[in-house]
């Protein structure tokens, strides 16, 4: 199953570490430490939004993104299932 983050960026549901709301807390430093480590080992951080209008951090073992969506709808459309359509609808799928 696959779950569209924002724009046009789908993922696997099961690579999903965890998903962070960031309504409830902005970057604290705890988040701020997880993403300058995340800096530092080269892992690629996706904005799929400007800077200062993410709701969501959702990370995976080897990307980082930030979605305008919030974690509430993300956590519904993990249980729809969007299927092979994603790919008739060229969306890229990661």
């Amino acid at each position: 199953m696959y779950i569209h983050l924002g724009g046009d960026v789908l993922i696997k549901r099961n690579i999903i570490v965890a998903i962070i709301d960031l309504e409830l807390e902005k970057l604290g430093k705890t988040n701020q430490t997880f993403l300058e480590n995340m800096k530092i080992h080269h892992k690629k951080i996706c904005y799929l939004c400007k800077k200062g209008r993410e709701k969501t951090m959702i990370v995976t073992n080897d990307d980082l993104f930030f979605s305008p969506i919030s974690s509430i709808t993300l956590y519904k459309r993990s249980f729809m299932d969007i299927g092979n359509n994603s790919f008739e609808l060229g969306i890229e799928v990661k």
